[in-house]
């Protein structure tokens, strides 16, 4: 493996540094983008069921904010229910698209930095097989011999070979990773508005004397 890397020369350092970073990123999304980190499927349920007489104490509120992403939205629809809101449907989910939102964006974190280096890999991998061939035809510039410098030949085809090589193969998985989270992230997100609507029309159906 070292001496493809030797052969490929110096254009290779900057793919190797995108597939370290593009590694990490993938197994962070994988560990942040769990289920159960995002949307425990009862908890929907759980939320409804303790509130079905009035919004619960500030300590559930506080303990359901810290479950999950999910949670974190539903309590502030409690937070709203509690703090002076009208009990409106349109405020209650004014108050959960606004948390909604903030959890959209930690949702879709390093999503972009996946995105560029799926982009930029099969650039790199192009910028060495045109290192690569400058080195084939500086090889077979005048003063070099009828048949050219063999060695700086095949060093140029090497370059020029590794580094396309590599440069998809970095470039490839990245891709289906990123397209495989931007799915993720975006199914999670349906589920949340469909969720928090829902929930508005609980907290909206809970007499004003049971909200204080």
């Amino acid at each position: 493996m070292f001496s493809i890397l030797v052969a490929a020369g110096w254009p290779i350092v900057p793919l190797l540094l995108c597939s370290i970073i593009a590694t990490a990123l993938v197994i962070e999304r994988f560990i942040s983008l769990k289920s159960a980190k995002v949307m425990p499927p009862q908890l929907l349920n759980e939320a409804i069921g303790v509130s079905r007489d009035g919004v619960p104490s500030a300590d559930v509120i506080a303990k359901l904010e810290k479950n999950s992403a999910l949670g974190e939205m539903l309590a502030s629809g409690f937070r709203a229910a509690q703090g002076g809101s009208t009990g409106s449907v349109d405020d209650l989910r004014m108050a959960m698209e606004a948390s909604g939102r903030a959890i959209a964006h930690r949702l879709e974190r390093y999503l972009p930095a996946l995105a560029t280096i799926a982009s930029a890999a099969p650039l790199l991998g192009l910028l060495g097989t045109v290192i690569g061939m400058i080195e084939i035809f500086g090889s077979q510039a005048p003063g070099s011999g009828a048949a050219g410098n063999p060695a700086q030949l095949a060093h140029g085809i090497s370059i020029a070979l590794y580094n396309t090589a590599f440069g998809l193969i970095v470039a490839v998985p990245t891709l289906i990773f990123w397209r495989y989270f931007r799915s993720r992230v975006d199914g999670y997100l349906l589920h949340l508005e469909l969720a928090g609507e829902r929930f508005a029309q609980h907290l909206a159906g809970l007499s004003p004397e049971n909200q204080s």
